[in-house]
């Protein structure tokens, strides 16, 4: 399978022991406006474009109204103190297939390699019959320190055996691969209504919460909670005309208020 892998910066910047933050779509898109929001926040740059052609059949339309093809790319944020730098994992969509998930992750593995990365951390959903009032959030991982790191003073609940099934997709997948190469790994899971139409920015907040606790990420959620606010407001408007209006016609309203081309 072909991968193109391209640079968008003249120089590859060096990277002090990155930590890689995994934000691709899912339930509720939670880990998409979790990373999104910090990229944007931190000003995250983007030093790589990936594209495959196992990427889904189809073209987004922009705000330019014109179309692009889907992509992920990988953002860098260096800090001038001693703190370990970030790697940013966002995207459009995944990998449809099985084989696909298991060479991306691979490949993004490599990179991290390069970058001598310290740990990897993925998000994402849980999806539940109702939406919470305030998101739950679960953690699993590769080794028990890692976990230990991470409840270390959060509200954490590592015991989801039970609670959720298998982790799907390049969030999962990066757990257990980098575990084949000693690198260690957690997922943040948050609570979020199981609807193909909700986005899930109450459980973004509350994940952003816990990085900016853990990596001191700094990063300010007022913008957050204003959003919260006028997505619920607009998922109300949508869902009282699912009847009459095409789910499609629904996505649009949706990626044209918040910016978001993909609802997993």
């Amino acid at each position: 399978m072909v991968w193109e892998i391209t640079k968008t910066v003249k120089k590859i910047p060096k990277l002090r022991r990155p930590i890689l933050i995994e934000g691709l779509p899912g339930i509720g898109n939670v880990g998409k406006v979790a990373v999104d929001f910090i990229i944007d926040e931190l000003k995250a740059k983007k030093f790589y474009d990936i594209f495959s052609y196992t990427f889904p059949h189809s073209v987004f339309v922009n705000e330019k109204n014109l179309v692009s093809l889907p992509q992920i790319s990988l953002y860098y944020k260096q800090f001038k103190n001693k703190r370990n730098d970030l790697l940013l994992l966002a995207g459009d969509i995944q990998p449809t297939d099985e084989v696909a998930s298991y060479e991306f992750t691979e490949k993004i593995l490599d990179i991290f390699e390069k970058f001598n990365g310290k740990e990897i951390i993925t998000l994402g959903g849980i999806g539940l019959s109702t939406a919470p009032k305030k998101p739950k959030i679960y953690c699993t991982g590769n080794s028990k320190e890692i976990i230990k790191k991470y409840k270390n003073g959060i509200n954490l609940d590592n015991k989801l055996y039970g609670v959720v099934g298998p982790i799907i997709g390049v969030s999962g997948l990066l757990l257990g691969m980098a575990e084949k190469r000693n690198i260690k790994a957690i997922s943040l899971l948050a609570e979020t209504l199981g609807h193909p139409l909700y986005l899930g920015i109450k459980g973004a907040r509350e994940i952003i919460k816990i990085l900016n606790k853990k990596l001191e990420l700094k990063v300010d959620i007022k913008k957050l909670e204003k959003e919260i606010d006028e997505a619920e407001s607009e998922m109300m408007k949508i869902t009282k005309g699912l009847t009459d209006v095409s789910k499609q016609t629904a996505l649009k309203k949706i990626k044209n208020k918040f910016d978001l081309s993909y609802i997993g």
